[in-house]
């Protein structure tokens, strides 16, 4: 009798599993929640779990299922543990999409070893380096954020238009500091300006000063930084400092945290200048912004709303595709996001739901952008000029073209 007992509770209990993981649909998150960007991680994934709340608040996905975001830690630099977290995401985990990477490096571990193999869309809300358009995808690999094509052509003439025509740069050897920093000396360069010195630095190393030698060597003030916050970006400008070397630092989308800020000291880098990708000003980012700041969320963060949207829609995608299989997700990834179609603006998921059942076309337009993906699956974007201000980056508008 009691073994009877036990094989019908475990049956029961068999059968009540199964039955929640069919009512699951899982997207992944791939993030750097330890490493050169641990401190700008947690807005990020703040920014797409709000779209993940939204979707089951409002009777969730394909029928009623609840929409589930397993995470994993890319440390942002280590190409292995990038490739360990998406294997589990996808082969484990047997996640549908993935929010992510965030570090362009992570990205294309992930992509290659494992999502691109799998089958798996990724969208990155924060990968911003030029090598993620030449990846040899099959169409898999997507992100909500502009390239570094871009941003270094905006720091360039931001720079020029504020007269700062001579620089010297050190930015971190991997796929976004190079890309950025050859982006950002072609675009320099051809504005009429000069860069005396241009070095490469590894990152997580203890001592820069030989590097900030031979840039200081050149008597050239202007310090730019192509690195990340809360690694080798943080110690180069601490030593720069303490050698007294330079008086203007330049920095971009990476450094911009204000674990820099605390760090280093509120008086050292007053009046530091960098660049970050924006949103521009539509309808969605203001209603983002309301959403955000009503779950505690800061909208302003580096890389939110682009997570934000980054989730929303591969949620949409999912939705129009009809199921939580991989297949033809990239195709309805690119039909929920463009026009024409009705707009579908951040938090309407109930809206959506009720126009794709009908059959009707929809057109996402985000909390960063309106995210009309090109061949390579790249947008379009605008860059914010950021100034540290009593203590903390500072927003100072759009860097116009």
């Amino acid at each position: 009798m009691k073994k009877r007992v036990l094989a019908t509770a475990v049956a029961a209990t068999t059968l009540a599993l199964s039955g929640m993981a069919q009512a699951e649909v899982k997207v992944g998150f791939l993030g750097g929640f330890t490493g050169g960007i641990e401190s700008l991680t947690p807005p990020i994934f703040d920014g797409a779990q709000l779209a993940v709340s939204q979707v089951n608040e409002q009777g969730g996905l394909l029928g009623g299922q609840e929409l589930v975001m397993p995470t994993g830690d890319t440390t942002c630099s280590d190409a292995s543990a990038a490739s360990n977290a998406a294997d589990r995401m996808v082969n484990t985990e047997q996640v549908t999409a993935i929010v992510g990477a965030l570090c362009t490096g992570a990205t294309i571990a992930a992509a290659n070893n494992a999502a691109v193999p799998g089958g798996v869309t990724m969208v990155s809300p924060a990968s911003t380096a030029p090598a993620v358009s030449d990846l040899d995808d099959n169409d898999l690999v997507f992100r909500t954020v502009p390239s570094d094509a871009f941003q270094g052509e905006m720091l360039a003439k931001l720079l020029i238009d504020k007269g700062i025509e001579e620089v010297v740069v050190t930015y971190v050897n991997n796929d976004y500091g190079r890309g950025l920093s050859d982006a950002f000396t072609t675009a320099f360069e051809a504005e009429g300006g000069t860069v005396a010195e241009n070095l490469a630095h590894e990152d997580n190393r203890a001592d820069y000063r030989s590097e900030l030698g031979t840039l200081s060597s050149t008597g050239v003030p202007n310090l730019v930084v192509l690195a990340y916050a809360d690694t080798s970006g943080q110690t180069v400008v601490r030593q720069a400092y303490e050698s007294g070397m330079f008086t203007q630092y330049i920095g971009a989308d990476g450094m911009v945290g204000d674990s820099l800020v605390e760090a280093i000291g509120a008086d050292v880098l007053e009046g530091m200048i960098a660049t970050r990708p924006g949103s521009p000003e539509l309808p969605g980012t203001t209603m983002f912004q309301a959403q955000a700041e009503e779950a505690g969320i800061d909208p302003s963060a580096v890389f939110a709303a682009q997570a934000y949207d980054a989730a929303f829609l591969l949620a949409l995608a999912i939705e129009q595709n009809g199921s939580a299989e991989r297949e033809g997700l990239n195709e309805a990834l690119r039909s929920v996001a463009s026009a024409p179609g009705e707009v579908v603006l951040p938090g309407e998921w109930e809206k959506a739901v009720e126009l794709i059942a009908a059959g009707t076309e929809i057109n996402y337009e985000g909390a960063s952008g309106t995210h009309e993906f090109n061949a390579n699956g790249d947008v379009p974007g605008v860059v914010l000029e950021m100034v540290i201000e009593d203590g903390s980056f500072t927003s100072k508008g759009y860097v116009d073209l």
